[in-house]
């Protein structure tokens, strides 16, 4: 189960695909309120994401599942491994980390909030496909699949983001492999979250890819999939 970050859809995952559908059976969700999973009037957070996955794959009859979340996908990725631990074959983090946001960071979240109430998703869209990828194809991509998301659902996810807590426990307590996978150029999450995260983790696999950005499940593909192998070892 594949699951994108904020403020994005499934279909950043498109370009991987070809190099993982003969290894894996994939589900590509979009989290609520993204893509075209309804918004909800239910208070956001990363553990009602997660409640949406388990009633998901109970729905699809799927008793454990290989989890990889992109950045706030591994916020949710990491919640539901917490929640559902039983449910988890492995987990992987791209462009992501454990902690919570600094005192900072939460006031921007909001700040951000405010913004999206008086003006959409514009400025999220403007602001956000430039530190995304430094790829001009991937840019002009990413800003419109942020512009056609529900402003009401990244209102929620930003709250949710700016409200969650530190799970490197998860890591440090799981019974299942953990994959970490980081591009060295990524300026939203830099790649030093991922290098503490393998150095305080004896479970942990790291794949450092260079010259890839915050996605690079879109810059490299084959190199993510070849990460991802690593669960089947």
């Amino acid at each position: 189960m594949l699951l994108h970050g904020y403020p994005l859809d499934h279909t950043i995952w498109n370009n991987l695909i070809p190099h993982c559908q003969n290894d894996f059976d994939l589900i590509l969700p979009d989290l609520r309120g993204f893509g075209k999973s309804p918004c909800v009037e239910a208070k956001y957070s990363m553990e009602s994401f997660a409640d949406d996955l388990k009633n998901l794959l109970d729905k699809l009859k799927i008793e454990r599942t290989y989890l990889a979340g992109h950045s706030m996908g591994g916020y949710v990725a990491l919640s539901f491994a917490e929640k559902y631990p039983d449910k988890v074959l492995g987990l992987a983090m791209v462009a992501s980390q454990t902690g919570e946001d600094s005192p900072e960071a939460k006031s921007k979240r909001y700040l951000a909030v405010e913004d999206v109430q008086k003006n959409g998703v514009g400025n999220i869209a403007d602001q956000m496909s430039l530190k995304l990828s430094a790829n001009d194809t991937s840019r002009k991509f990413l800003h419109k699949l942020i512009l056609s998301q529900n402003k009401s659902g990244v209102i929620g996810a930003l709250r949710a983001m700016a409200e969650r807590k530190n799970l490197f426990s998860v890591l440090t307590n799981s019974t299942f492999p953990v994959i970490l996978i980081h591009g060295d150029a990524d300026i939203l999450i830099p790649v030093e979250k991922s290098l503490e995260m393998n150095a305080r983790s004896a479970k942990s696999f790291l794949s450092v890819i260079s010259g890839s950005g915050h996605m690079p499940m879109m810059d490299e593909p084959k190199k993510v999939a070849e990460a991802f192998r690593m669960f089947l070892r």
